[in-house]
């Protein structure tokens, strides 16, 4: 797997937020309702306010079932990364996220099959065979590139670890 680890400052997340059951496969028509609910001017705006990595539009899991049990309800925002020395707007949500180290996974292919595999690789693969576990925080994924249709992407998948 493509994976770095790197070291964050704290930041905090900020974006639109909706409670929304977990899928394992395939796109969840719950998170595509609530992106589709946005108008495209908040999604410029999300955009010009993000100083902080991961940089650009973000898909942030948060308030996961520890089990990761399908069905079961999880914090969905979709946002940007800021350095949280400016003040944010009412109408968004926030996650504050504290300092810590990140293994960064790089994936492209089919969306978002591709994106679904390298997640489950990570449980099968690489953290069997690396010194890291999940600590807790949010999963965050950056779509770097994509075709206009979002059949395929680059995507970064940013999981919070510790040394094991």
């Amino acid at each position: 797997m493509d994976t770095r680890i790197i070291d964050r400052p704290a930041f905090l997340l900020v974006g639109h937020a909706a409670r929304v059951p977990l899928i394992h496969e395939g796109i969840n028509p719950h998170i595509q309702s609530h992106i589709a609910s946005l108008p495209a001017a908040e999604h410029a705006r999300l955009k010009a306010l993000s100083d902080a990595e991961p940089a650009g539009l973000l898909q942030v899991s948060a308030d996961v079932d520890p089990d990761y049990t399908e069905g079961s309800e999880l914090t969905y925002l979709h946002g940007v990364a800021v350095t949280g020395t400016a003040p944010v707007a009412d109408d968004l949500d926030t996650i504050e996220v504290p300092a810590g180290t990140w293994a960064v996974f790089h994936t492209e292919g089919e969306y978002p099959a591709a994106l679904q595999e390298a997640w489950a690789a990570t449980a099968t693969d690489w953290f069997p065979s690396n010194p890291w576990r999940l600590r807790p925080g949010p999963s965050i994924v950056a779509v770097l590139d994509r075709a206009d249709d979002f059949s395929t992407a680059t995507c970064e998948l940013w999981l919070p670890v510790e040394r094991a």
